[in-house]
């Protein structure tokens, strides 16, 4: 959710931030600008919508100069449009923002009554106006942004140019993520490191309430109410952004069709089939603290909360230990009970989303022990926690999530024969029996892969349908749920997931010839009681898809559809009918003509709330 990158160096500054700007596009953003300062001299570019606007302009009217800063925007205050896009000038300061001011408005009116005329609705113009009002004769720049970041209350990353020092890059975090890489007397600043790999391995990631001052080929950091300090640059060794497609039409395919590669990464090293165990490293938890634990809190946002919900029924049934699943948006704003006794799981695929590091910051201060699940090393949520499960599902383009959460499933999964191990829940015969389980697992992937065509003759039948629904008991009732998302989130078909048992309750009214039913129906201990939900929806007129087990030809009787989905046992069939499922809405999408990659209004972190 939007994107910063700035750089001081020797080179012309416009191509790496534009490429930088590029390799953060998965981010999402409805609007980008650029600015570039030489000899004191600030030119601004700002377009709307996607990147090749901007690079359209700047083909037309060119940047020059060894420092500047760009932006990709993903609105908050005030509409998309180039009025409203970053950079923002007031007077001589120049600033890109990431986050919500909370105070703005005050802010706002009381500059405009000491004479400062604002061009944006945004809260980011602010900052701009407030920093430059306080750059005096007397005030130095970095004072000047010390002293109005005082004034500001909320979430911001941010970077600062004033045309009256025209020799500092100025950078400020709170609580949105901010690094900064170095490269002999070059510095690239962006608010996440695909942007700057390619050009440099060393990097030092900021913390909240930090500043730094680039001037004249050195850093300073301090903190932002003062006081130098020492930070130490780590090298990053995992590969730079590699945004080919691999001969795949966009990336979202591209990552749906990695699974089997992602889902063996995920398990790569860690279980020891004949002790019947798993090695998670980054748990930091021996047997004795982990089984310590009176219960579990798993905290997540979206598709990572739909792998919680699965993570639940994991975790309860083979260790027998009580499991909530909390929205982090709803359990930061509460009193939760946690408690030193309790181990409580943020789950996030970037790593940096924030309500659940809100969540975790809540829960730590309550004494909570913190264990994560997150793919994205070095990640705000991975450092604040006591422990962390990679899910190493390698870096994911596409907005709709799809590999990070199978391979989160998958990490949830391990993380419950662990704990069943500690505790002795899980005897040896039964560890070694669900380890085996994970060896097949990226074949039956494959072969659910190759279902495609099966699942776009589907797509096709119901191409004019503008609602649907998805049932699923037990443990695919979440899988129900994340269907559903899927299918809003790149189709804009409007969906929802029910528990089949409570179409009684309410949904059954929605039945009709228009509207197709999507039945998850596994081979478990459930499938007579779908079976029974699916009749009903028969019954009554309704238009029935089921996604059932290979092999189970009588459970798609009255359906119009039945879609064979290969066998992986009931823990792990989330993983299979999940997959099916994002192809069912990639499929729908596509023949919609929609951008499965960049959807309408959503970003891959929402890094603010």
């Amino acid at each position: 959710m939007c994107g910063i990158v700035g750089y001081m160096g020797n080179q012309d500054a416009t191509p790496v931030i534009m490429s930088g700007l590029n390799l953060l596009e998965y981010r999402g953003y409805d609007s980008a600008g650029i600015c570039t300062m030489a000899s004191g001299a600030v030119e601004i570019r700002r377009s709307s919508g996607k990147l090749v606007n901007l690079e359209r302009l700047l083909k037309q009217q060119p940047l020059h100069g060894n420092i500047g800063i760009g932006h990709t925007r993903w609105a908050t205050h005030g509409k998309p449009s180039i009025a409203n896009a970053h950079p923002h000038k007031g007077g001589s300061v120049i600033v890109v923002h990431n986050g919500i001011i909370e105070n703005y408005l005050l802010l706002k009116d009381e500059l405009t009554r000491r004479g400062h005329q604002f061009l944006s609705e945004t809260d980011t113009e602010v900052i701009s106006h407030l920093i430059d009002e306080k750059f005096t004769a007397d005030t130095s720049f970095e004072e000047a942004v010390r002293q109005a970041l005082k004034e500001i209350h909320g979430v911001y990353a941010l970077c600062a140019l004033s045309e009256k020092d025209d020799k500092t890059l100025i950078v400020a975090k709170s609580g949105s993520p901010m690094v900064i890489g170095i490269r002999g007397n070059e510095y690239f600043v962006a608010s996440d490191m695909p942007a700057i790999i390619c050009y440099t391995r060393e990097i030092v990631i900021m913390e909240d309430g930090e500043m730094a001052v680039i001037r004249n080929g050195t850093v300073k950091f301090s903190a932002i109410g003062g006081g130098e300090l020492e930070k130490i640059s780590r090298i990053i060794d995992w590969s730079p952004l590699k945004a080919e497609n691999k001969g795949f039409p966009n990336h979202m395919l591209k990552e749906i069709h990695e699974q089997p590669q992602a889902l063996r990464n995920v398990v790569a090293g860690r279980v020891r089939e004949e002790e019947g165990d798993v090695v998670l490293e980054g748990l930091n938890l021996d047997d004795t603290s982990l089984k310590s634990f009176e219960r579990l809190c798993l905290v997540a946002c979206g598709t990572s909360w739909h792998a919680a919900l699965v993570g639940k029924y994991l975790i309860e049934e083979y260790c027998r230990v009580p499991v909530d699943v909390e929205i982090a948006s709803e359990f930061r704003y509460r009193d939760p009970l946690v408690s030193r006794k309790t181990l409580v799981i943020p789950i996030s695929q970037s790593g940096e989303t924030a309500d659940t590091l809100a969540a975790l910051r809540e829960a730590r201060d309550k004494d909570a022990h913190i264990v994560s699940i997150c793919n994205v090393a070095d990640s705000s949520i991975a450092r604040e926690s006591h422990g962390v499960i990679y899910t190493h599902a390698g870096l994911e383009i596409g907005v709709a999530s799809t590999k990070t959460f199978t391979t989160q499933l998958v990490a949830l999964y391990l993380l419950t024969i662990r704990l069943g191990r500690a505790n002795g829940r899980i005897d040896l015969r039964k560890g070694q029996e669900m380890i085996a389980a994970l060896s097949g697992l990226p074949a039956l992937v494959e072969k659910t892969l190759g279902l495609d065509s099966q699942i776009e003759e589907v797509a096709c039948e119901y191409l004019t349908s503008w609602d649907a629904i998805y049932l699923g008991r037990g443990i695919s009732y979440p899988i129900a749920l994340e269907g559903a998302l899927k299918l809003k989130e790149i189709s804009y078909i409007h969906a929802d997931g029910y528990p089949a048992g409570e179409m009684k309750h309410g949904p059954i009214a929605l039945i009709d010839v228009d509207m197709p039913v999507f039945i998850l129906a596994p081979r478990d201990r459930h499938l007579v009681k779908v079976q029974s939900n699916m009749e009903e929806v028969v019954a009554r007129g309704g238009r029935v898809v089921v996604f059932c087990s290979e092999g189970d030809f009588k459970t798609g009787k009255g359906a119009e559809y039945a879609l064979q989905i290969p066998w992986a046992g009931e823990a792990l069939s989330p993983v299979l009918f999940a997959v099916a499922l994002q192809l069912l809405a990639y499929n729908f999408a596509i023949l919609k003509g929609k951008d499965v990659d960049k959807p309408r209004n959503l970003a891959k972190s929402v890094t603010v709330e």
